[in-house]
């Protein structure tokens, strides 16, 4: 592996991610019991009996795998940071430690390149059955853009703050799996699609933001009456919300509308909890709408995409029928 030695790699995997963590994102964990912890931005992710499993992808996780798949950085850059200088900060279970090791610094917040010509990007998204007037209206405020990462083409959606200042990104690959938020993204600024309207006072919350534009698609397939803000978690966590109706206080109704599967069902639930429960949002009317078909709302569009065309063709077909 170029940069990086086997040995390097070996010692990276060994490094103990519960440390890792409390050595240098100290604040992110929420104990829940003995020797159990829960990640505060990620709550699928949980640490019981010296074990990591990440609930919502239904895999174990070690620290190499935390630092790629959810902190962005991508195989070199991992290893280096674990098996590097880095290591030696991390205190060992087995040795007491009287001095505070000093927290990893954060790199900071840069967009990907921009790619002028978005060909790839848009043929990508209407494939996935997302209209091209959503598209283009994404490209046009500034929250979707063609680019490369690694050599990898991918979609880029931007999350920006009150100011239009980009805080946030994650990437979606056009040909293959790539999943990431981009390195120093903040959560609470994630992908939103606004509204068709100013002064909307209703949220619909999804997992990607792929989700919530097949969403806005369906509702102009469908013509459904509904005037909102959707607003993409980036997973399941609920930072990205609580953060946005800090910002927007005048929200009065949130419907989630989170992947239907297991880990989507339950953190629906909890995330309305958490609302009912917090003084600042307990007058928010919540709800829960899992797609009536396939597994999230994209599945859905495309469902409902294949039903119109098979309609249509039943129809073409009857017509020749009637003009024999």
């Amino acid at each position: 592996m170029s940069g990086v030695t086997k040995e390097q790699i070996a010692e990276a995997r060994a490094v103990d991610l519960l440390d890792y963590i409390q050595s240098h994102e100290p604040g992110v964990l929420k104990k829940e019991g003995p020797g159990i912890y829960r990640h505060k931005e990620h709550d699928s992710l949980v640490y019981c009996k010296k074990y990591w499993y990440w609930n919502s992808r239904g895999k174990a996780i070690n620290a190499l795998d935390y630092l790629m798949e959810i902190r962005g950085y991508d195989f070199v850059e991992a290893v280096e940071a674990l098996a590097g200088k880095n290591i030696r900060d991390i205190p060992s279970r087995s040795i007491t430690v009287s001095t505070k090791p000093e927290p990893e610094k954060k790199k900071p917040f840069k967009l990907p390149w921009l790619k002028r010509c978005a060909t790839f990007m848009f043929s990508y998204l209407q494939r996935r059955g997302i209209d091209s007037d959503i598209i283009l209206r994404c490209m046009k405020n500034g929250s979707l853009y063609e680019s490369k990462y690694h050599d990898e083409p991918v979609c880029v959606f931007v999350g920006r703050d009150d100011k239009g200042k980009a805080r946030f990104a994650c990437v979606r690959g056009i040909a293959g799996s790539l999943r990431k938020d981009i390195i120093g993204s903040d959560k609470r600024f994630s992908f939103c699609y606004p509204p068709e309207h100013p002064g909307s006072r209703h949220l619909a919350v999804f997992e990607a933001p792929i989700d919530a534009l097949s969403h806005a698609t369906l509702q102009k397939l469908e013509g459904w009456k509904w005037n909102g803000y959707r607003l993409s978690l980036g997973g399941t966590s609920a930072v990205a919300l609580t953060a946005f109706l800090e910002r927007h206080p005048e929200i009065i109704r949130v419907a989630l509308y989170l992947d239907n599967d297991l880990a989507g069902r339950t953190n629906a639930r909890k995330i309305k909890v958490l609302l009912q429960k917090d003084p600042r949002f307990s007058h928010i009317r919540v709800s829960i709408n899992p797609p009536g078909t396939g597994k999230d709302y994209n599945d859905k569009l495309l469902h409902t995409i294949q039903k119109k065309r098979e309609e249509q063709q039943h129809d073409r077909q009857k017509q020749a029928v009637v003009s024999i």
